[in-house]
Parts: C-alpha cells; structure tokens; sequence
C-alpha cells in the first residue's frame, strides 16, 4: 500500500486591509478643502496677490518701468508731507484707542446702574451702523465755520454772546478829516478837545440804515439842544441821509443817531465818565470838574462779531476728526467691555464690599484687574482700526487743510492716485502700513489663542 504524504498548509497570509478610519480622515479632508478653496482663492485675489504686488511695485519707479531699489522708502522719510502723516498716525494711534477704550470701560460700569440699560447701549451703538462716508458728512456739516450751518459753532457762538453781547456797529467807521481819530486798538476819539457846556457831534458812516436798531430815532434834535454850565454833551449818528443830499460832519433832518453806543469822557489818557447813548444818539456827562476832554467810542462799539471755533483749521482738525471717530466707535467698545464685565465672578465684587471696599476701590483694583484681557482685545482692535483710518479724514478735512490733517492711509492714496501719480511711492506707503499693522495683528492672535487654551 502506498502511502500519499500530504503536506498540511495553514491558510493563505492575509493580504493588506485598508484601515476605514484612515479612509475617513482623508475624505474628510478633501471634503473640507473643497469647502475653504473658495475662500483660499479669494483671500489669495484680494490680500496675498495685491500685498505681493505691491511689495514688488515699491521697488520701480513711478512709471512702473524702472528699478530704483529703495528709493521710495528713503523718499518717504524725505518727503515732509510723508513725515506729517506719520506723526499724525503717531497722534491717532497714541490718543483714539485710549480715549475710545476708557470711555467703553466707563460707559460699560456706568450702563449697569441704569435702568434702561439696553436702550442706552442701543443708542450709542447706533452710529456703528452709519457708514465712514455718511459720518464724516455729518461731521463735515457739524464743524462747518458759519454758526448758520455748524450746529457747534452756532452752540459756542451762543454761549459767547450771552455773556459777551455782540456789537451793533460792526461796520461803523468816521469819515476822515471829519473831527475824529481812530487809535491803534480800533476806537475812535476826537481831535479837539472838549470841556463841560461844550457839545460835539460825531457822525459816522459804514452802517446801513436797514441794519439800525428798531428803536433809532432822529438825531437832528438831540443835537440842537445846548448843553448845561458843567455837562458835556453831545449826539452820536449816522452822517447819511436816505436818498442823498445833506451836509457831510452836520446833523441833518432825517439822519438817525446811533443808539445802544458806549462814549468815554478821557482825560490825560485816563477815563473819566462813561454813559452810553440814547435812541437818538444822544449823550450826556453831568458833573465834570473843570478842563479839557476828549470823548471817545471805544473799540467794543465796533467789534466782529463772534465766529465762533476754527474746527477745520489747521490747528484743530484733527482732533476734531478725532472726535468723530470716536462718536461712531465709543458704542462699539463700550458693547464689547460690556460682556467682558458680565463673565466677572460677582462672587469676588461682593466680597469685596462685605470687606468695606467703596465702588471707586472696587473699580480699580478689582473690576479692571480682571477686564485687562478684554481691555487688552479692545485696545490693539482699534489700534488696528486707526492705522488704517481714511474715509474720516479724507472727507471731513477740506482741500487747503487735507495735508495738515493727512495719515498714512490718505497720504497712499493721495501719492498715488490723489495728484501725485506716484504709484511706486504709494506702495511703499502701503508697504510701511502692512509693516506698522502686522505686530498688532499677531499680538491679538497670540492673545485670542491664549484665551482658548
């Protein structure tokens, strides 16, 4: 019998099984891709390619044909309208954050005692919702010199005039060689001097008989009255008569005296009496001592009136932008300080009371120690916000005060688009911007992954 000897074999090795998990993640990563490719490519159109872009154009010159290397940047440091935008941008960046974030932190401890609250924090939010462009015509108008279009400048010049009246003869002036001499401050004196039982006339010219006061009268009667042993007096009017004809220096019928006017008796350069003048310009000094006067209208008489502020001079225009800004942002870090204040442990506020603690110690050693992340977010936020500031500053500061109020931002447009046509230039101003707003930028990453973890 044979015997067949059969080789028992195990089953076949397995072959390589793919891992589903595995499979799993990678589809989930093409899924994903897919989803962020859009925003890749349009983050790539709009920031990556326009940053590099510029970078490369900083280096040609202003035709885009020729390479000068660092040129640009070394005329921006040359150029003193580049050197006032970078201080102005130094003034912006240095005061609005820190205005903007003391005003959010103390409008947000305030809003939590009131009992509107909400209606409040809605209203001063509200010009976050009005546009840079809308705001700065708002502004625009607000600032405006004539006190019949600024709402501020119609405010201060109604303050100045109730404590300071204005002038009713702000155009008066005396006819030369007509007994009258204006001194160097703006009043008016006589030439010849004067004593008690005189009467003199001083006639001006300047006003027109529409802008009289209501209340004048004709000043011929006044002026033929004679005047007393020890008075000196006499008639102040407007030496015109309505339709022509008169005598120049004398009072004719119909020529209406000044009233409302102030007149000094001055004696060695000191004054003596003072009276002001009825509503047919009339005027009268009782009791003089004895010798020689001279009588005059002082400057206030004549006085401009108030114009109020030059809030777009070059002195003031930007802090008055600066004003705006923080008009349309006080709402938007008041919100956020808000929210911030409502995560704090109320635990540890009453605590503190319990231990005797007034509100103004509560505030500071406690409730800001404890918002100084939040405080921190809002600070850099708008420290980025203002660096990058232009339709404010562009559209509230008119044409001849546009250099001395001008930032970076406008300074780039103005080179390069603005005049100037300079577009090798205004990259390199966009180039130093990038480099001014990048540090903030990954500093407020940096501080929002710290408060994940």
């Amino acid at each position: 019998m044979t015997a067949t000897l059969v080789k028992e074999t195990g089953p076949p090795p397995p072959g390589p099984v793919a891992d589903p998990n595995r499979r799993l993640r990678r589809r989930g990563k093409i899924i994903a891709l897919l989803f962020v490719l859009p925003a890749l490519l349009l983050l790539g159109a709009l920031v990556v390619y326009p940053v590099l872009f510029s970078i490369g154009r900083s280096f040609f010159d202003a035709s885009g044909t020729s390479f000068v290397g660092g040129d640009n940047y070394a005329e921006m440091f040359r150029d003193p309208a580049t050197l006032k935008a970078v201080r102005n941008t130094a003034v912006w960046v240095v005061v609005a954050p820190a205005l903007l974030t003391g005003l959010g932190l103390i409008l947000a401890v305030l809003v939590e005692k009131v009992r509107w609250a909400t209606a409040f924090k809605l209203l001063l939010f509200m010009p976050m919702a009005v546009s840079f462009l809308a705001a700065g015509i708002i502004f625009r108008l607000a600032y405006d010199q004539d006190p019949d279009k600024g709402v501020l400048n119609a405010a201060v010049v109604s303050v100045h005039d109730a404590f300071e009246p204005e002038s009713s003869y702000p155009t008066a002036r005396a006819r030369d060689g007509q007994g009258l001499t204006k001194d160097e401050d703006g009043s008016y004196r006589t030439s010849a001097s004067a004593s008690p039982g005189d009467a003199v006339t001083l006639g001006l010219v300047g006003v027109q008989p529409a802008d009289l006061p209501g209340g004048a009268r004709p000043a011929f009667a006044a002026a033929e009255r004679k005047a007393g042993p020890d008075e000196l007096r006499g008639v102040v009017y407007l030496d015109f008569v309505p339709g022509g004809g008169g005598e120049q220096g004398r009072v004719d019928r119909g020529e209406k005296g000044l009233p409302e006017m102030r007149v000094e008796a001055v004696r060695g350069g000191e004054t003596i009496a003072t009276t002001t003048t009825a509503a047919d310009g009339s005027f009268g000094f009782e009791g003089l001592a004895s010798g020689s006067y001279q009588v005059r209208l002082p400057s206030s008489n004549f006085a401009q009136p108030y114009e109020g502020v030059s809030w777009l001079g070059p002195a003031l225009v930007t802090p008055a932008i600066i004003g705006a800004y923080l008009w349309i942002w006080t709402g938007f870090a008041m919100v956020l300080i808000g929210a911030g204040l409502s995560t704090l442990p109320r635990d540890a506020l009453e605590a503190a009371r319990m231990d005797g603690a007034n509100e103004w110690q509560i505030f500071r050693r406690i409730t800001v120690p404890l918002l100084a992340p939040v405080l921190s977010v809002v600070f850099i936020t708008l420290v980025i916000n203002v660096m990058k500031v232009f339709d404010l500053v562009y559209i509230i500061a008119p044409g001849p005060v546009q250099e001395d109020a001008t930032v970076l931002a406008t300074q780039m447009w103005l080179v390069s688009f603005g005049g100037g046509n300079n577009q090798g230039l205004g990259s390199a101003l966009g180039v130093l911007l990038l480099l001014l707003v990048v540090p903030a930028m990954v500093f407020n990453v940096r501080r929002f992954r710290r408060g994940q973890r």
